[in-house]
């Protein structure tokens, strides 16, 4: 596999058209008399989880940009990861007469009586990059390639360790490498498809030795991180330090699903006496995968002490939701690219899926500066201006 996974050519990925409405659920088209409303008379609210991820920050304001661009008036509300909190902006948004909703729940399902009083009222419900669960009332889902996610940041691992070249072709090293896994919240449902991913990749080699966990922690229940936290993952690696590697053993790797939690893992190995770069010896600090390009962790990437991270474009994903919500706003239903894999517990969820990158060091020039999403100077002061 390239190092740059690209699933399907982007543009092609957000240019496509609308198919007519074929009825059924809350997003049926025209039961909230939308279809001939001006945009300016239409509200659309937009729920995201948390402002204490810098990537949740930029959902919100490149959805609510693009949405206001299109003419709509945006109620956007941030939950701080407090299911009440969002519980309640959006039965606020409901009762206010909210004419679609973007949702990126803290909890999957914790949602469901607010999703009643959406189908109740007739009003179309996207699930944004985290699939709401258990409901029949949801109606399409905007993501990305989540099990591909969780392939490409295995094979980022393996290229790190030297087991795999970035063209996919096998490595110079041999191994045994000793690597430890972490996975996201399990209350998200996209944490069980990046950690599937990656161990669709990993385990034949945990099986015949290359890899080592010596923890033995290879559940995903014993490698998730509680609301994707960097302070609970920097815990949970001390933890691991303290009870696997206190007789000399080296950790060589470690598979992160997210760039916070990367950023917590490698702060209890810096304090831990690794590092503090990839050239230090004989405690080298470990190959430490991420996802989101978070700007603090492009910085380490830059500077060789985080390995890698998975760049998913929030642009294009802000591009999906709003296509997607014209579409049902206007009376007809958005065409998904995937209709089979995300069953939320009661129905196959229509889905749109967007394709990702892997970015090391020697990416981060043409896919992340190049493309405008972060300056030179942003990636090298670690903060976006």
């Amino acid at each position: 596999m390239s190092n740059k996974l690209r699933l399907t050519a982007l543009g092609a990925a957000l240019a496509f058209g609308l198919t007519a409405c074929g009825g059924g659920g809350a997003g049926s088209g025209g039961g909230n008399d939308t279809a001939d409303a001006a945009p300016e008379d239409l509200t659309i609210g937009v729920s995201m989880p948390t402002q204490t991820s810098e990537r949740w920050i930029a959902d919100g304001d490149n959805v609510q940009s693009q949405l206001e661009d299109a003419g709509y008036q945006v109620d956007l509300q941030f939950a701080n990861d407090d299911i009440p909190t969002q519980s309640q902006q959006i039965d606020q948004m409901i009762t206010q007469g909210a004419d679609l909703l973007i949702v990126a729940a803290i909890d999957g399902t914790a949602l469901s009586s607010q999703l009643q009083a959406a189908a109740d009222a007739n009003i179309p419900v996207i699930s944004y990059d985290r699939l709401i669960r258990d409901t029949d009332n949801v109606d399409f889902y905007v993501t990305f390639d989540n099990f591909a996610v969780g392939q490409a940041q295995a094979n980022a691992l393996l290229v790190g360790l030297g087991l795999q070249n970035a063209d996919g072709s096998a490595g110079s090293a041999t191994g045994p490498f000793n690597i430890e896994l972490f996975a996201g919240s399990l209350d998200d449902n996209n944490a069980f498809f990046f950690f599937n991913g990656a161990m669709d990749v990993l385990q034949p080699l945990i099986d015949d030795g290359t890899l080592v966990v010596p923890s033995g922690q290879t559940d995903i229940e014993q490698a998730a991180t509680l609301r994707w936290q960097q302070e609970t993952a920097q815990s949970r690696m001390e933890t691991l330090l303290t009870g696997s590697y206190n007789d000399g053993t080296v950790v060589n790797g470690v598979l992160s699903p997210y760039d916070g939690i990367s950023r917590g893992i490698i702060t209890a190995l810096q304090n831990a006496g690794y590092g503090p770069n990839l050239d230090s010896t004989p405690r080298a600090l470990p190959v430490v995968t991420g996802q989101d390009a978070e700007i603090a962790s492009v910085a380490l990437i830059d500077q060789g002490v985080q390995s890698s991270t998975i760049f998913k474009d929030t642009r294009n994903l802000a591009e999906q939701a709003v296509t997607a919500a014209k579409a049902f706003l206007e009376g007809d239903e958005p065409e998904a690219n995937d209709t089979e894999t995300y069953d939320n517990g009661n129905k196959v969820v229509p889905s749109y899926l967007l394709p990702v990158e892997t970015v090391f060091k020697a990416d981060i020039q043409s896919v992340l500066v190049d493309s405008g999403y972060y300056t030179e100077s942003e990636v090298q002061s670690g903060q976006a201006d």
